[in-house]
């Protein structure tokens, strides 16, 4: 399974193993358990540090422990960690095995010190590219802190156990038995969630801060450029963000981005928060932004109000807030989200593997999602509420020339349907004739584009009918000292590469605006 390049490699990275490592492999019959095998028996002889043992008796099988021999310290793997996973294995092999994690130490310590006995079990699928995060953070913990289990479930592989939990949403994390979150999360999200504390030091800890030249909301981006343009002027540079990367943190392929033929959200995320962080920019992360206080006086302070309770005050702001996935907003979506309604076709598309399923959506996003869905499923009925598909003609083709996907045009949702516990159909009204349908299914792919985070502005600065943040040629809003750009303004054309310009020119403009106050005007607050 591991050519001679990647073996290579391997071997380099397991020097860093300071403390004996045991793999214990529980195997069936199965094809993917003889694979497994293979992989633990071509990973063991990389490192005189690494034992392998073929006698698990874990009840998930094909599975394997990564054990720190002596030690209550391991985290094990229900499945084969390939695709997106193999980094999550390699550094679970590096951490168990000793080789100090980057976090920071306060991070650490929180994981340390937490109490109790906490056993995590995360479903994953091997396309999801937010699982990854997940795992990782989870897998860090088990190797922190003896008290804390972490198991890794492939669905795929694990269906019965997916059917019994009724799980159609990846990543799922259970805690002790109980359900514990869906979705992405990072580390830091998941130790708020453990320790209820955190939130609260974390306000005061803000409320400390010096006020920023420029603040940023956002970690998209947009925020990522705007953040390093502003810190190479040599101005005090703050983040605010809910997590850094934004949408781009759920996508799976990027081939647009000018010089990279291919790369990934994750990957191009991680990439531009190591960039921001070089310049010294304070990020904050896990903060939500509630309302925007205008400076009272032209060169005076903006304030920032947080979910959290603190505030925080800037000369200058730039808003790049992004954007969410746009819902059908009507009856069940909500109910049934994450059991059957998705919004990532890429992450849960193979929980669905063999059902029928619909997307909502007949844009380039919806095709494609379509598309992809076909290979695993039995059957896609794709919904576009207009008289005709507005996807890429490429992309139209291709979905026609699939024979297990019906087209439905002129078609307005108007219900999902379920039993309580999950999506059994769809409700929709023929716009032309005005009658009404039904269509039996297991799930339900909602792509309709996305709508700006910017609720929370509303009745502070001009906003256009969409609810975007209306913006010069200049990236200035409706205020004076406060600047916008990417998803969530006017701007045309939704594309990283168009958000990562516009927040660089509002960076630009921020810093032309300071740099134009009058001096008297400078020492206001």
């Amino acid at each position: 399974m591991l050519d001679a390049n990647l073996t290579s490699q391997l071997k380099t990275y397991f020097e860093r193993i300071t403390m004996p490592l045991e793999l214990v492999a529980s195997l069936d019959g199965s094809a993917k358990a003889q694979e497994m095998k293979t992989l633990l028996e071509q990973m063991a002889p990389l490192s005189d540090k690494i034992t392998l043992r073929l006698d698990g008796d874990d009840a998930r099988k094909p599975s394997f422990a990564i054990n720190r021999v002596g030690t209550p310290i391991g985290v094990t793997f229900a499945g084969l960690p390939m695709g997106h996973e193999f980094n999550s294995l390699i550094l679970a092999m590096l951490q168990v095995g000793g080789h100090p994690p980057r976090e920071d130490e306060a991070v650490l310590e929180q994981i340390r010190n937490l109490q109790g006995d906490f056993v995590f079990e995360t479903y994953f699928s091997l396309s999801c590219q937010n699982c990854p995060d997940v795992v990782q953070a989870l897998n860090l913990m088990g190797a922190i802190n003896p008290r804390i289990k972490h198991v890794a479930i492939d669905g795929a592989l694990n269906q019965k156990e997916v059917d019994e939990r009724q799980i159609m949403s990846v990543p799922s994390v259970y805690l002790n038995g109980e359900p514990f979150a869906q979705g992405r999360m990072n580390l830091e999200q998941i130790l708020a969630k453990l320790d209820t504390g955190a939130v609260s030091r974390a306000a005061e800890a803000l409320k400390t801060k010096e006020a920023f030249e420029v603040l940023i909301i956002g970690g998209g981006p947009a925020g990522a450029a705007a953040a390093i343009y502003a810190a190479r002027k040599g101005i005090r540079t703050g983040v605010l963000a809910e997590r850094f990367g934004g949408q781009v943190v759920d996508t799976m392929g990027i081939e647009n981005f000018i010089s990279v033929q291919h790369t990934e959200g994750p990957k191009l995320v991680a990439a531009l928060e190591a960039h921001v962080k070089e310049y010294g920019v304070d990020i904050m992360g896990l903060q939500t932004a509630v309302e925007l206080i205008p400076a009272a006086k032209e060169g005076g302070y903006n304030e920032i109000r947080l979910a959290s309770g603190a505030t925080l005050k800037a000369r200058s702001v730039v808003l790049s807030t992004g954007a969410r996935w746009r819902q059908m907003n009507v009856p069940g979506e909500e109910l049934y989200r994450n059991k059957g309604v998705a919004y990532c076709p890429h992450c849960d598309g193979p929980l669905f593997k063999g059902k029928r399923v619909a997307v909502i959506g007949g844009g380039n996003s919806g095709v494609e999602a379509a598309i992809d869905l076909a290979g695993l499923v039995s059957h896609v009925t794709l919904v576009e509420f207009d008289t005709k598909l507005r996807a890429d003609a490429v992309l139209q083709n291709k979905l026609r020339s699939l024979k297990n996907v019906t087209i439905l045009t002129n078609a307005q949702s108007t219900e999902v349907l379920g039993d309580g516990a999950k999506v059994s159909g769809l409700a929709y009204k023929d716009r032309k004739s005005g009658e009404a349908h039904h269509i039996e299914l297991e799930g339900i792919f909602v792509q309709i584009g996305l709508v700006p985070n910017t609720e929370w502005l509303k009745g502070t600065l001009a906003l256009s009918p969409r609810g975007e943040i209306e913006v010069d040629a200049h990236g200035a809003t409706s205020l004076p000292g406060v600047f916008a750009a990417g998803d969530a303004t006017t701007a045309p054309y939704k594309q990283i590469i168009i958000a990562m310009g516009e927040g660089a020119k509002a960076a630009l403009s921020a810093f032309d605006h300071l740099i134009r106050l009058p001096a008297e005007m400078q020492d206001a607050a």
